[in-house]
């Protein structure tokens, strides 16, 4: 009886401890054996407390194990059993040579306070009046998102999305102080937006910043805590792990992977820091999946933060170079679609009109170098990269590409030009209940395959005349009356020619282009329908 409670404490710390050895934690070299690195240990710790179920029962089966045999003890037996079990712990521990004891001497609410305390203070809520034209007439509305300071300046880094078509910010400190912002740049393809605070002259200061750190040193499993304002409700912390460092969204990594993360990232959490614990910004948090049983969050590496904000400082928008070249990897396993060999990106097609296609370039060549340097993208993580190095060339200066075109290996001169807006601007026509926009080659490929400048409705009311005429939404403008129209300035001078000429003619002829067939409508604008 004795030696079996002795067997049931055995048994069941060698478990524990074998399942710590698999997890293969990090550990620094110290004077007596190794010892865990205490904020590397944290995230350690972190990952104990998620063990598989596989191990779950284990320990489960263990621990019952031992409570049998010890409570089989008899009662003046068990302070010995105790004593004995207390024995071999110390022993354990004294052996353990991964360091797996160290964990219970962890703190690990002073880690998460400290890191906490580096980064909370610098957290802002952002309150943001947007002007919105989707709906066929331009609507003013108010959203709120998150942001981070990032130097003593009263620089905030914040989402592209949460201050879009913005007319007024505002933004409030975490002790309670609210200032004004004034947007100095924002980049759509990688969702970040540079702000700066307008720092009042009564402000006693210091500004609270917060550093930011290096998101390529992360692994999946590392501590995190995602900070901001989830539903308008500022100061708010959820804690989590990195559960995908390498993150591919289609459609939404065009020059940069993602960190996605369990920590929650709610509306209204969106460009507010995703922090380590050492108290650094590794990411800005930007999406978030709510359903299906958990938190699903995915945020801007740091390391594209830094290349974006240097951009937006400079030039207050990102210069992105553009040679019109579709990538695809040499291996992507959704599609089913396999290449050969292990080197070089595979061209998919080019844009019409650009600096790759005028250069010759044709689907299904094999990229292998820019200007003498290799690149690869064996899987579609690796595509972002390759597009950023293209993104970054020089403008207006040739570069030299290294295509295999079969088995043979050629060298193509490309002028990559400035890639310049993604998206058009926006007009609208109260009378007519309909706003127009630009066709952008970027944001509007369906259309610009039909005409590659012009323009066409965004967005109609209803009940509104446009509607009533029979226009649609992402109808192109070919003609207002007997004008060509082309531009929105070609709309704007139709519409208010229309419009002094109400009283005697209340009626138009608008001819579009929709799906690719010509039809004209008559746009009858007697009723007002914003009085009405």
């Amino acid at each position: 009886m004795h030696k079996g409670g002795t067997f049931g404490c055995r048994l069941f710390f060698a478990m524990s401890d074998d399942i710590a050895r698999r997890r293969e934690y990090p550990v620094v070299g110290s004077a007596r054996g190794v010892a865990l690195d205490p904020l590397r240990g944290f995230c350690a710790a972190a990952h104990m407390m998620e063990m598989t179920m596989r191990h779950s029962w284990i320990l489960t089966c263990s621990l019952l194990v031992t409570l049998c045999l010890v409570s089989a003890c008899e009662p003046e037996a068990q302070p010995l059993l105790a004593a004995e079990c207390d024995q071999e712990l110390a022993c354990d521990q004294e052996l353990d040579v991964d360091g797996t004891a160290a964990l219970e001497n962890l703190d690990f609410r002073r880690v998460v306070a400290d890191a906490k305390a580096k980064v909370f203070p610098a957290t802002v809520f952002v309150l943001v009046l947007s002007e919105n034209n989707e709906s066929g007439r331009k609507v003013t509305q108010e959203t709120s998102g998150s942001g981070v300071i990032i130097s003593d300046t009263g620089e905030v880094v914040t989402n592209w999305h949460v201050i879009d078509k913005a007319v007024e910010v505002r933004c409030l400190l975490s002790d309670g102080t609210p200032m004004d912002a004034v947007v100095v740049g924002s980049d759509k393809d990688t969702d970040l937006a540079l702000l700066q605070l307008t720092i009042p002259d009564d402000y006693a200061g210091p500004m609270p910043h917060a550093q930011i750190g290096d998101s390529d040193v992360l692994t999946e499993g590392d501590f995190v805590m995602a900070m901001g304002a989830p539903w308008g409700l500022s100061r708010s912390v959820s804690m989590g792990i990195i559960s995908c460092r390498d993150r591919y969204l289609e459609t939404r990594s065009e020059y940069s992977l993602w960190l996605q993360t369990d920590a929650a990232i709610s509306p209204g959490n969106s460009g507010g820091p995703l922090v380590n614990t050492d108290g650094e910004v590794i990411g800005i948090n930007t999406r978030g999946i709510m359903s299906g049983g958990g938190d699903t969050g995915f945020a801007v590496p740091s390391a594209t933060v830094k290349l974006i904000v240097s951009q937006l400082r400079e030039y207050e928008k990102v210069n992105w170079s553009w040679t019109g070249l579709r990538l695809e990897p040499l291996k992507n396993f959704n599609r089913n679609i396999y290449f050969e060999g292990d080197t070089g990106v595979i061209v998919a097609d080019t844009d019409l009109g650009s600096p790759g296609r005028r250069a010759g370039i044709q689907p299904k060549d094999r990229l292998v170098a820019i200007n003498g340097e290799p690149v690869t993208a064996l899987f579609e993580e690796n595509l972002p990269a390759v597009r950023l190095r293209l993104a970054l060339l020089p403008k207006h200066e040739v570069t030299t590409l290294t295509i295999q075109r079969d088995e043979e290996m050629m060298e193509f001169e490309i002028t990559p030009r400035e890639k310049g807006e993604v998206e058009g601007e926006e007009l609208e026509c109260p009378r007519w209940n309909m706003t127009i926009k630009e066709i952008n080659r970027f944001d509007n490929e369906d259309l610009y395959f039909y005409r590659e400048k012009g323009v066409f409705i965004f967005g109609t009311k209803y009940p509104g005349n446009a509607a009533k005429a029979g226009l649609r939404e992402s109808d192109i403008i070919i003609k207002i009356g007997d004008q060509e129209v082309e531009t929105l300035d070609d709309v704007q001078a139709a519409y208010d020619a229309a419009m002094e000429n109400i009283d005697e003619e209340h009626k138009i002829k608008i001819t579009v282009l929709r799906g690719g067939s010509r039809r004209g409508e008559i746009l009858d604008f007697s009723k007002d329908y914003e009085r009405d």
